[in-house]
């Protein structure tokens, strides 16, 4: 469904980015930052289901600042070289990659911003840097950014029995963001949104966590 395209960064190279596009008019466009795994066939899927949702999708490569073309897979073997290449690069980067990535459909009208794990994170901080609205799933290192304020409404989505991001972590996001859309799910562990991967996905709250994220971005973005 959704196409290769080159971004320019603040950098001196450009880096990868899947976008896809909606049938119709654009409700607006969405950054979508990915898990530790690169841009990969699922990321690729989450990019191309909010296409079908209405909005210009875009799933910038982050990676290719260290190494072009990354797609790792679920083992032990793909884990320890995303923790790799995440430790190679800063939230600061990460951030003016998403800058350029929402430039890149700025035409799609309003841009949010959508990212799991340590995407999650990236998510947050395009809300409490860069201003636009944004969803946060299982985000674990969101706990040491939670003095900085959001400029832009924020949601978030944990799985209760997520052991990286323990129920008082989520209780600190209460505490530090009171009246922000705080959604927990019993049933889900981390990444429960990840349907390629069997032992982490739980369908129901991953069902009841896109229509939530779908809601938020319809009014969101969808304002005048």
């Amino acid at each position: 469904m959704g196409e290769p395209l080159s971004i320019p960064t603040t950098r001196t190279q450009c880096v990868g980015a899947y976008v896809a596009r909606p049938k119709g008019m654009p409700k607006g466009g969405i950054v979508v930052v990915q898990e530790i795994f690169g841009v990969n066939q699922h990321m690729r899927n989450v990019t191309d289901r909010f296409a079908e949702h209405g909005y210009v999708a875009i799933a910038p490569a982050f990676f290719d600042h260290v190494e072009s073309g990354v797609e790792l897979g679920y083992d032990d073997a793909g884990f320890r070289r995303g923790r790799a290449l995440v430790g190679e690069i800063s939230f600061e980067t990460a951030l003016e990659d998403v800058a350029s990535a929402a430039d890149a459909i700025r035409s799609a009208g309003r841009i949010g911003c959508v990212g799991y794990c340590w995407g999650g994170t990236v998510a947050y901080l395009a809300a409490t840097r860069l201003g636009l609205p944004a969803v946060s799933y299982y985000g674990a290192r969101n706990v040491k950014f939670l003095d900085e304020k959001p400029k832009a409404p924020v949601q978030f989505h944990f799985g209760e029995k997520d052991t990286s991001i323990p129920a008082e972590a989520v209780e600190a996001h209460r505490t530090a963001l009171p009246g922000y859309e705080i959604y927990t799910y019993a049933s889900a562990g981390h990444a429960f949104d990840r349907a390629v991967d069997p032992h982490a996905y739980d369908a129901a709250s991953a069902k009841l966590a896109l229509e939530r994220t779908l809601a938020f971005f319809d009014r969101e973005l969808g304002a005048a």
